[in-house]
């Protein structure tokens, strides 16, 4: 977990501004939270500072979706067994076969009930990192 933190860091990677407000009162009770909606903004936060976990939006606008970055994540070595659990509005089942080959450990489908995802997080972070939820 990193340092110092009583709670593990979780990054939300949304691109819709709703969903962020919802995933942000949802989950700051039980992580420390940082909130980014590109690939561009990603990778700055990414540099900037550890995360235990990723919240990766896999339909982000822009020049990268959350499959590619998911991918990119994957093939470094530093970033190879970062927990990522990959979130969608699209429940078709060959894009939730992207994404488990993109490497998410779990796939959630939106609108997601609160207590789903922070059982799926915290399943994820317990396994991956050996990190539990208070």
């Amino acid at each position: 977990m990193a340092e110092g933190k009583a709670k593990p860091r979780l990054l939300i990677v949304e691109d819709d501004k709703e969903n962020q407000k919802f995933l942000n009162i949802f989950l700051r009770k039980k992580f420390e939270l940082d909130i980014c909606d590109s690939a561009e903004s990603f990778y700055v936060k990414l540099s900037e500072r550890e995360y235990d976990i990723i919240l990766m939006d896999i339909s982000l606008r822009g020049t990268k979706d959350g499959l590619q970055i998911t991918k990119e994540l994957r093939s470094n070595p530093k970033f190879h067994n970062m927990p990522i659990v990959g979130l969608s509005g699209h429940a078709y089942q060959k894009d939730k076969e992207n994404a488990y080959k993109a490497g998410v450990d779990i796939f959630i489908t939106k609108p997601v009930q609160g207590h789903i995802l922070l059982e799926s997080l915290a399943s994820v972070l317990k396994q991956k990192a050996g990190i539990k939820l208070d």
